[in-house]
């Protein structure tokens, strides 16, 4: 940026430097994202660009989905389930689309991120997926797969704050984020279908976290996911 490099020629360099390693793959519309969270901090990198990109109006973002990466380019190691940090996300809906709550699952531990939102504007689900994330550990993050909803087109600022990698499933294909799809069936035992998700108070989705987390599961030899998480961040010590 210093050099004068328009966000273009930083993007073109980086496929060409890396080109089989898209961890270091940069996408033009991924840094003037960067540019613009940067500027939330008081540094203004705007300063070294001709023009800045032109940011479009909410509508319109929530519309499409700028930049997205399939499913198909995620590290294969992710489908072993061989490590921890790999996620897949997703929103569940209130009565009359009138509020929700984000839900983000850890794919080795099933270990439940669950959080209330006021309503599935982008920028609303994006802030609360970025809060909940800064509670995990660097070494927990690593890809987060979501679902192809527009609640989710700020992926690519998310990208920066949560310091992971997003993939977007196709679309009808919920198998792709089965181990999402399944904890989601267990909150509604919790949140039936219909329910006003608008008037339930966010204590009652944090209970329902912790009830999840400290639930043993066949597949983890019924261990919990609090303990099968609680282990790894010990063996990182």
């Amino acid at each position: 940026m210093r050099q004068r490099w328009s966000p273009d020629q930083i993007a073109g360099r980086s496929r060409s430097d890396f080109p089989h390693d898209r961890r270091q793959q940069v996408s033009p519309p991924t840094i003037y994202a960067w540019i613009r969270a940067e500027e939330a901090h008081g540094k203004h990198w705007q300063r070294y660009l001709r023009r800045l990109g032109r940011k479009r109006p909410e509508w319109e973002k929530r519309g499409r989905m700028p930049a997205s990466v399939s499913i198909d380019g995620r590290p294969a190691v992710v489908d072993r389930r061989s490590r921890y940090g790999d996620w897949e996300g997703d929103t569940i809906v209130g009565a009359n689309r009138r509020g929700g709550a984000l839900t983000l699952v850890e794919r080795k531990s099933g270990y439940l991120l669950l959080g209330k939102v006021r309503n599935l504007q982008a920028a609303t689900v994006r802030q609360a997926a970025a809060q909940r994330y800064a509670t995990t550990p660097p070494a927990l993050r690593k890809t987060l797969a979501l679902d192809n909803g527009k609640e989710f087109a700020e992926h690519e600022e998310l990208e920066i704050e949560a310091a992971l990698r997003i993939y977007f499933a196709k679309p009808y294909c919920a198998w792709q984020r089965g181990t999402n799809e399944n904890t989601n069936g267990l909150i509604r035992d919790f949140f039936p279908k219909g329910t006003d998700l608008a008037n339930i108070p966010e204590h009652r989705f944090t209970k329902v976290q912790k009830l999840l987390n400290d639930r043993p599961r066949k597949r983890l030899d019924y261990r919990t996911p609090n303990e099968v998480l609680a282990s790894r961040l010990k063996g990182c010590d």
